[in-house]
């Protein structure tokens, strides 16, 4: 009882470190508001409920919903280096929206840049091709379904390369520009699509966070205790899927933020996934709204994409779990 009303608490503050990171970067910006600022004026106004709160939202449904499809990986693939992206999405996305700007296609449809809906597009065929080569080998295992999701990623990768190599300059720094990841295009209008595959990508993981204690153990040992190991991995590819393709859509592949957050997580709560699951929300959340803030004001009037930021942390954190591999590794 003590352990479980102590992770409790810890949930507790986490969460309302996330609202209080949440808030207070709606107000920082290239210039600091006050509430008496934003009333007396409409600009402020407009700039504090158009740009700011709609990017700071998509911000945290970003870092949360990468975070905890980086927690589900890790389990699956026993595997503490497994990310969101480990599947090929990223390089689905990243092929699908080059393509759609090597195509000319321009505009919005329903408010959603056609660049986003071409990501999402990508995203998707990346993780049906590795649903489709498991399909083929007859089996669930996790082995398969990694080799086959790194084979998927070289085949996007070197797709993008050569669409990159056959572009005009122009059309090729859109595309780095893009695979740097960032929430500039944050708006009412993309954050509502992004909001419903949140729910309902976070809402099918959650429901199955108890048995993602029992695949860690082992397939094996899962299967004993009652696991429908094949129909556990399709709801969870299902919902990681979703969840991964709506973010990349709109914010482009932001790297490290899925493989450092469970990691930190654990050390916060523990490796139950009924604790560690809402951990990886609330701090993946705040994570990515705190270095979101961090690129728009560092280097101000001009903004430094918010992957290029992720990315640098990436390197001391690999640091960390090199030194610190007995404590990190224990859930593996």
């Amino acid at each position: 009882m003590r352990y479980f009303r102590y992770r409790v608490i810890l949930l507790i503050l986490l969460f309302i470190a996330a609202l209080v990171v949440v808030g207070a970067a709606a107000f920082i910006g290239m210039k600091f508001m006050t509430l008496s600022m934003i009333a007396a004026s409409p600009l402020n106004r407009e700039i504090f409920w158009l740009l700011r709160v709609p990017r700071v939202l998509t911000a945290f449904l970003a870092g949360s919903g990468l975070a905890l499809c980086g927690m589900v990986f890790q389990a699956l693939f026993r595997n503490p280096l497994a990310d969101p992206f480990t599947l090929g999405t990223a390089s689905g996305a990243s092929c699908g929206a080059a393509v759609t700007m090597l195509a000319g296609i321009t505009g919005s449809f329903i408010g959603i840049p056609m660049v986003s809906i071409g990501a999402f597009i990508g995203a998707v065929a990346a993780m049906a091709c590795v649903s489709a080569i498991a399909s083929l080998k007859r089996t669930s295992s996790s082995l398969t379904m990694l080799l086959a999701g790194i084979a998927v990623s070289f085949l996007f990768s070197s797709l993008l390369m050569f669409f990159q190599y056959m572009s005009s300059f122009r059309d090729s720094f859109q595309i780095v520009r893009w695979l740097m990841g960032g929430i500039q295009i944050a708006s009412y209008a993309t954050l509502g699509p992004l909001l419903s595959f949140w729910c309902i990508g976070v809402t099918l993981i959650v429901l199955q966070l108890p048995r993602l204690d029992q695949l860690l153990a082992g397939e094996d040992l899962a299967r004993s205790r009652g696991v429908d190991i094949a129909a556990t991995k399709q709801w969870l590819l299902a919902a990681t899927t979703l969840l991964i393709a709506g973010i990349v859509a709109v914010c482009g592949p932001v790297g490290f933020i899925g493989l450092m957050v469970p990691h930190i997580c654990r050390r916060i709560v523990s490796a139950n996934h009924l604790f560690l699951g809402p951990a990886c929300i609330f701090v993946g959340g705040s994570l990515l709204v705190a270095a979101d803030t961090v690129g728009r004001t560092i280097i101000a009037p001009a903004e430094l994409p918010v992957g290029v930021l992720t990315a640098l942390m990436g390197g001391p954190f690999f640091l960390w779990l090199l030194f610190g591999k007995r404590r990190t590794f224990d859930a593996f």
